[in-house]
């Protein structure tokens, strides 16, 4: 293996998955990347920058029907085409959106082989995490799952234990539904309840098909949920079953729209406490997975507010050190951001505020809705590894 060394997946042909005018603008993504590149993070020492190809049908066709590409390649020539959950407000069709979906999977599947050949030790598209998108439907801003796509390549290349990490506000649903009935991909997801939010999924008692019982673990938290209770509701789980299951890779969707100023949820996350998340995420590669750890991006539309300071941080924890929280954003970048972005708040610090706070879960007759939520799951999943649902040490 290639120790220290990080792969960045990135080419600016990924900003062509653009809807138009919708929430997942890919200026976001366009502002991550400049944001990190003048701060240095992709010029440290190890970080390699790969240009990616878009994915081939053979791969597509692991995880979505043929019949259903050729839809996708269909759509953007009929304006009236109607089914497969395209041509929706959620999922308006757009010029190239097969080559630009495709290029998009083609991206996470070379950050998947980078690590798993040991050409790298971690890897990260910031492009992807389209975690919604199903077999034969496209669904809440996704085409194709590119996180889907990239684990089925892992497991065809040999993989035989792959834990999935989705920190999007919403349920993971297209990836848990990819893997609910195969015992080699463990998939956790940590979102706002379905009961108050999109796909509406995501329940604690959904824990994994005949035969893979334990392998999807959900996390629903309450709306209104910030750091503390977040932070405090990842420890008490993620850990855990993770290293239960002794995964041989870790594959993390970083969706930024926990944070509170996203305008499409309710969790009430900071910048800061989602960069405690990805040094998080990294010790527990470090840990269980001899550092190997495949990172993508995902939700996130505070445009210029939340997704590039959150990236960046995932950026920086991934090819090295964490970012000081407290570093200026560098005056070129806030001229960009306050270009493209006309009417936006450009940030001035890579911070929020003060460093979130550390709390450790503990068993007991709390009637705190986090606490609640946090034993529903760990009631649900921890007997089905071999874990104490009330002992703290699990």
């Amino acid at each position: 293996m290639a120790d220290g060394t990080t792969a960045v997946i990135w080419d600016e042909a990924l900003l062509a998955y653009d809807m138009g005018d919708h929430p997942l603008n890919p200026v976001r993504v366009e502002l991550t990347i400049a944001l990190a590149r003048e701060l240095g993070v992709l010029d440290r020492p190890g970080v390699r920058m790969i240009v990616p190809t878009p994915a081939g049908d053979d791969a597509l066709t692991r995880v979505h029907r043929a019949d259903y590409l050729d839809a996708v390649r269909a759509a953007p020539i009929d304006p009236f085409f109607q089914g497969w959950g395209l041509n929706t407000p959620d999922n308006p069709v757009f010029d190239g959106m097969h080559e630009a979906s495709a290029r998009i999977c083609g991206a996470t599947i070379a950050a998947a082989e980078a690590v798993w050949s040991g050409e790298a030790t971690r890897a990260v598209n910031v492009s992807g995490g389209l975690h919604h998108a199903m077999a034969s439907r496209a669904a809440g801003f996704c085409v194709y799952n590119d996180p889907a796509v990239a684990i089925a390549r892992l497991l065809d290349l040999g993989a035989r234990r792959i834990a999935y990490i989705d920190i999007d506000v919403h349920h993971g649903d297209g990836v848990q539904a990819a893997f609910y009935d195969d015992p080699r991909v463990l998939t956790v997801s940590l979102h706002e309840s379905p009961l108050a939010l999109f796909p509406g999924t995501g329940f604690p008692d959904e824990t994994g098909g005949p035969g893979a019982e334990g392998t999807a673990v959900n996390v629903a938290l309450p709306p209104g949920t910030g750091d503390a209770g977040w932070l405090r509701a990842f420890h008490a789980i993620v850990p855990s079953v993770v290293r239960a299951f002794e995964p041989q890779v870790l594959f993390t969707q970083c969706g930024a729209d926990a944070h509170r100023l996203d305008p499409l949820a309710d969790l009430r996350l900071s910048v800061d406490g989602q960069r405690a998340a990805y040094i998080a995420l990294r010790g527990l590669a470090d840990e269980v997975s001899d550092g190997r750890w495949i990172a993508t991006g995902g939700g996130g539309y505070a445009l210029v507010e939340v997704v590039p300071r959150a990236w960046a941080h995932l950026l920086a924890v991934a090819t090295g050190a964490p970012l000081d929280p407290d570093t200026a954003t560098p005056p070129l970048w806030r001229k960009l951001a306050a270009e493209r972005c006309p009417g936006g708040t450009v940030p001035a610090t890579l911070t929020d505020g003060d460093p979130p706070p550390v709390e450790r879960w503990e068993p007991g007759t709390a009637t705190d809705p986090v606490d609640k939520a946090i034993m529903a799951t760990r009631s649900a999943v921890f007997p089905l590894h071999g874990l104490d649902p009330h002992d703290p040490r699990d």
